[in-house]
């Protein structure tokens, strides 16, 4: 399978400063392929805006999207995905919110 990480060449390393948000796993054993779905959606629900800034410049635009789109994780609050979805990634497709929204009850 081909590694579809923006910089294949190197060995990505997941930053020290990500286990906050990561904090169910040890950021040592994060495999940035492997855990991917992990990763970005830890960070697009918890992280800040220099936390995504940072898995930007680990995965693609495109596939921070799909694994976004494709890839729902019920751990948002509705104001936070409505933000990723509309603002941050320009997303037009209709996404069921409920696959997305944590409910407070």
């Amino acid at each position: 399978m081909e590694n579809k990480l923006k910089n294949h060449n190197k060995k990505i390393v997941i930053p020290e400063k990500l286990q906050p948000i990561l904090w169910s796993k040890n950021i040592n054993n994060l495999d940035p392929e492997i855990d991917k779905i992990y990763i970005i959606h830890q960070v697009l629900a918890y992280g800040s805006m220099d936390d995504i800034k940072i898995i930007q410049k680990i995965y693609s635009e495109k596939e921070i999207k799909n694994i976004f789109k494709n890839f729902p994780k019920k751990i948002y609050t509705k104001p936070v995905f409505l933000f990723i979805k509309n603002f941050l990634l320009n997303i037009d497709d209709e996404l069921n919110e409920k696959d997305y929204v944590k409910s407070l009850t």
